[in-house]
């Protein structure tokens, strides 16, 4: 080439790296600048990893610059990077200057979009397994880290209050009390008469004795006076005497019924433990029973020698045990509603041990271990209708 100066390269003004994607188009620019006349032109080329491009790679166009001694030229490559193989080192030569383009491949769209789903999958999954399995999983916390209420002269684990109403007495006898005491292991002191405005000392000495309070709080309980003129009173009392009373509502009252009394524990849920039945609430593994659990004291199983800490001195003694309490005697019902066991022989069942002829000490109690107590939760099924 015959130029008074040798070319200034513009564009880039230093070597450039892009990283683009697989299918993009890329337009390579090498702009230079020289002082002469058009007759010594420079002529670029185009060379990748080394191996020189044709003549016709690139368009090139010369223009004049401020004044009429500079000229400038811009040789522009297009690529279209479809292969692995279109990526490399770009080089523009003219005349001595050289200007350098290194494209590399950057990863696509795709990976990323899929790392998304997939984090949004296992997000989705994580919230359902929580909603599915929390409860579950504070329940088995509780049992195997909660607190052990234990040694604090208490003889139950929970004092039930309910209306004197048919449905509720079966509510309670037939479901709440069989569920409680035969599925979990726990301990209720059921007290038909209602709550009333003002505690007696009968009603302060049984609560008490009492670990939780579980008040059935259904059409016939709101009907009494003091749940409609002084709920609110009544519950801070309730908060005196209990630890975090648990009331229990029926679906329908709770959705349609504006009881003000129902209002105040909608108010008050830090205060209280407010459960709902519902229809699929019968099934011992529903959320209900998940819930009523996990309101009430943590249960630990100990040998049958060793006792339960949590009622033993208390002389809290199990009416089986007692050799002339009349829940031994089939031909009188103390409770013909409440769910006092099975009266006569279950099937399958050893035969009762006769008393007559024994002395009273030399009665065996042996084979009492071995008796068929838990087929009093059958009952539960006779009200399903019902409730």
């Amino acid at each position: 080439m015959a130029g008074s100066v040798p070319p200034e390269i513009l564009v880039p003004a230093a070597n450039e790296t892009l990283d683009l994607v697989l299918g993009s188009q890329v337009e390579l620019n090498c702009t230079v600048r020289w002082a002469g006349t058009e007759s010594c032109q420079p002529i670029p080329a185009w060379s990748k990893d080394g191996q020189w491009l044709g003549s016709g790679s690139s368009q090139d166009t010369t223009w004049s610059g401020q004044n009429s001694s500079e000229q400038l030229l811009a040789s522009v490559l297009q690529l279209n990077l479809t292969h692995d193989a279109d990526f490399g080192v770009f080089a523009c030569w003219i005349s001595n200057a050289t200007a350098t383009f290194t494209l590399r491949r950057a990863a696509g769209h795709v990976p990323a979009v899929l790392a998304a789903l997939l984090v949004l999958v296992l997000l989705v999954l994580l919230a359902v397994l929580y909603v599915r399995c929390r409860l579950s999983v504070l329940l088995w916390y509780r049992d195997r880290y909660g607190e052990l209420e234990i040694n604090d002269g208490k003889l139950y684990d929970a004092y039930v209050s309910h209306a004197t109403a048919p449905d509720d007495r079966k509510f309670v006898h037939f479901i709440v009390k069989p569920q409680l005491e035969n599925r979990h292991g726990y301990k209720l002191f059921l007290d038909e008469p209602s709550l009333p405005a003002e505690p007696s000392a009968d009603l302060i000495m049984n609560v008490s004795r009492c670990r939780r309070l579980i008040v059935v709080l259904s059409v016939a309980y709101l009907e009494q006076e003091w749940c409609n003129s002084s709920f609110r009173e009544g519950l801070w009392r309730l908060l005196e005497l209990s630890r975090k009373p648990i009331f229990i509502v029926f679906e329908s009252q709770y959705r349609e019924i504006t009881h003000p009394a129902i209002t105040l524990l909608k108010q008050h849920r830090s205060a209280v433990t407010l459960l709902v039945w519902r229809a699929g609430s019968m099934t011992p593994s529903s959320d209900f029973w998940k819930e009523l659990c996990l309101a009430l004291p943590r249960k630990v199983s100990f040998p049958g020698s060793v006792g339960d800490p949590q009622t033993q001195l208390q002389e809290d003694k199990d009416p089986m045990l007692i050799l002339h309490s009349s829940y031994l005697d089939s031909a009188g019902d103390l409770d013909p509603d409440g769910d006092l066991g099975l009266r006569g022989r279950v099937f399958g069942s050893p035969p009762p041990p006769r008393l007559g002829g024994r002395s009273r000490s030399e009665l065996d109690v042996s084979d009492l271990g071995s008796r068929n107590y838990g087929a009093r939760t059958d009952f539960y099924c006779l009200v399903t209708d019902d409730i």
